[in-house]
């Protein structure tokens, strides 16, 4: 196949990505570079192809051998450059920010979330954080006001992340697995999830974090692609990646407050998440105050 088919089998597939959801996908932040196969300029191959693209072959192999190298005009230099497509400021890959997308978290309708809720809630924190943490879904309070982690266990979540120097206003920014509360606190179903994923998906390529903190069980599910039940302790202690960005997992702040137990595996937690980010970014608490 020739590069140039590929770049349009490529284009073809970004347009009804964006048009679906709204942004440019991670997948397609990227544009590879496409060459001609190989095989391509086989003799077999230019049996079929006219004379004028059997002599285009011939050249490109010519030029492109080690040989011929360093005997490429500066010209012809200055035209390859010149043709290489620059990354537009104003397209949906470079330009989104998290207003954009924060607007286009607001006005869906995908799933049935959506039907019941008073507020969704797209999270908040710092515009450029050094962590992302992720939660589950939001709850009444959550519901109520439109921010994510505001209720008992948002105020031990905040407790939690102070103490490894981390602040939703400073350096961290907190979101969910999906945007709507489910019916009375129910986790959420697996299309709704699914649903959600382009949102969390496109923030975590807005934010750039340095690290990712999943807190419970909903939220690792989802982020590690886990099927039916399992203990979250197993997956305690490891680094993961979620779209190339390290992720460590640690219990929900709401089953801490459930069960007592969890909270020195928990604090065990946030230190060696502390100690993975100190060394991906050694002035994350610089501006942070305690309280």
């Amino acid at each position: 196949m020739k590069a140039q088919e590929k770049n349009l089998i490529f284009n073809l597939l970004k347009t009804a990505s964006d048009n679906f959801y709204g942004y440019t996908s991670p997948d397609f932040m990227e544009k590879p570079e496409f060459k001609d196969d190989k095989e391509f300029y086989t003799d077999e191959k230019n049996k079929n192809l006219n004379l004028e693209e059997t002599e285009k072959a011939k050249i490109t192999e010519t030029t492109n051998s080690p040989q011929r190298q360093n005997e490429i005009p500066a010209q012809n230099a200055q035209t390859e450059k010149s043709e290489k497509i620059e990354p537009d400021e104003n397209s949906t890959s470079h330009g989104m920010t998290i207003e954009i997308l924060n607007k286009k978290i607001l006005e869906c309708s995908k799933c049935r979330l959506s039907q019941k809720r008073t507020h969704i809630v797209p999270g908040q924190g710092v515009e450029h954080p050094d962590v992302l943490v992720i939660g589950e879904g939001p709850g009444e309070e959550e519901d109520k006001q439109g921010l994510p982690f505001v209720g008992p266990a948002g105020k031990l979540l905040d407790k939690m992340l102070n103490a490894i120097q981390l602040d939703r206003f400073v350096n961290c920014y907190i979101a969910n697995t999906v945007k709507c509360r489910p019916p009375y606190n129910r986790d959420p179903q697996k299309d709704e999830a699914e649903t959600c994923r382009s949102f969390l998906d496109a923030q975590i390529a807005v934010f750039k974090p340095k690290m990712i903190l999943a807190v419970g069980k909903v939220a690792v599910r989802n982020l590690l692609k886990i099927e039916g039940e399992f203990s979250l302790n197993r997956y305690r202690g490891k680094i993961y990646e979620y779209n190339k960005i390290p992720l460590i997992v640690t219990y929900h702040p709401s089953a801490l407050l459930r069960n007592i137990e969890f909270k020195k595996p928990a604090w065990e937690d946030l230190k060696f998440f502390k100690s993975k980010l100190i060394t991906l970014s050694p002035d994350y608490a610089k501006d942070f105050q305690p309280k």
